[in-house]
């Protein structure tokens, strides 16, 4: 994932010692009159937060599931806005399954993204047991020139009708995916490596690029990776139960 989470754990410390400090101001000016503590009982209740520091976490951990739960509603009503339609346009996205499926999945990813890659062991393994679902799958490189590459080179080598099998070869090396890793993934995939070089630097693959992150923006997604099941929006790596348990299936 990106670095929202760490900006959302800053804020959420933020808020929880702010109200910590407002309910320490009023327990010593003695403004406690909703809890039922004036005056001295505002001691009370400074002394109580002293010896339990550990109410801070408690406070803390419900912030943040508020503001998830915040963002999370603002993203769904994003993507409703948006269309899943959008999602399946192919001058975007790399898509596979029928155009009538009932069940469908998006992703939006990065290769050297290592929650992406985690997800891909339940990614492979729901694909070859349900042919009958729709995908879409969408770069997003947000982790750098390499990732931007590597999503150029994804892009271009669906020309040569080996997408998937390069997808997967990217997604399953470890650390960075550098040019000569991407040749490396090319050569695994069965790709023509000049024509994958030539296509690479087209204009269309660059629309595909720059709409990808348009794309994103609407839909206000801050993470890698992010699914869309069915049309509902899910952050983070999925492991092979959580995605049974989101597609039911």
């Amino acid at each position: 994932m990106n670095n929202s989470w760490l900006h959302g754990l800053v804020g959420g410390i933020a808020g929880a010692v702010l109200t910590v400090g407002a309910l320490y101001g009023l327990a010593v000016s003695g403004n406690l009159g909703f809890l039922g503590a004036k005056g001295p009982g505002g001691e009370m209740v400074r002394d109580y937060l002293v010896a339990h520091p550990e109410m801070l976490i408690v406070m803390n951990n419900k912030l943040m599931q508020e503001q998830a739960e915040a963002q999370e509603a603002e993203r769904q009503d994003a993507i409703r806005k948006v269309g899943l339609k959008a999602f399946f346009d192919p001058k975007i996205a790399y898509v596979e399954g029928p155009e009538n499926a009932k069940n469908t999945m998006v992703e939006f990813f990065d290769y050297n993204c290592p929650y992406c890659r985690a997800s891909v062991p339940a990614i492979k393994k729901y694909m070859a047991a349900h042919k009958d679902t729709r995908y879409a799958f969408i770069e997003w490189a947000i982790k750098g020139p390499e990732s931007v590459a590597a999503a150029k080179a994804a892009i271009a080598a669906r020309k040569q009708g080996k997408y998937l099998e390069f997808h997967f070869a990217l997604m399953e090396m470890e650390g960075l995916i550098t040019a000569e890793r991407v040749t490396e993934a090319a050569q695994k995939a069965g790709l023509d490596v000049k024509r994958l070089a030539a296509d690479m630097n087209t204009p269309e693959v660059q629309h595909a690029i720059d709409a990808a992150h348009k794309l994103a923006d609407q839909a206000k997604i801050d993470g890698t990776p992010t699914f869309i099941i069915d049309g509902k929006v899910r952050s983070g790596a999925l492991t092979e139960e959580e995605l049974k348990d989101l597609t039911k299936g």
